[in-house]
């Protein structure tokens, strides 16, 4: 993918949630809620401080994440879904 994140925001594919529950009730999709958990693709070079000097991001490319409902932007590239969101949208990396 031709696309590369500035500053401290994050490129993130959600990651879809199981289609049924453990009861093995289906969820139809207009019942389903966004996934709030994403795998991040790709990460910007770092935020700048006060004197311009980069720091790198805890995220790097892979890392399963938590991030809020409404956190990020959507963006369709290449004609997949995406978010791009501030690393500080993340609430957690799963390890």
């Amino acid at each position: 993918m031709a696309f590369r994140p500035l500053g401290d925001r994050v490129l993130v594919r959600r990651v879809e949630e199981e289609q049924k529950t453990k009861g093995g009730i289906i969820i139809p999709d207009t019942a389903k809620e966004k996934p709030q958990e994403g795998q991040v693709i790709a990460v910007g070079p770092g935020a700048r401080d006060e004197h311009g000097k980069v720091h790198s991001l805890d995220l790097k490319e892979g890392d399963r994440i938590l991030f809020g409902k409404w956190s990020g932007s959507e963006i369709k590239l290449e004609g997949e879904d995406l978010l791009i969101m501030k690393e500080s949208d993340v609430l957690g990396i799963l390890v």
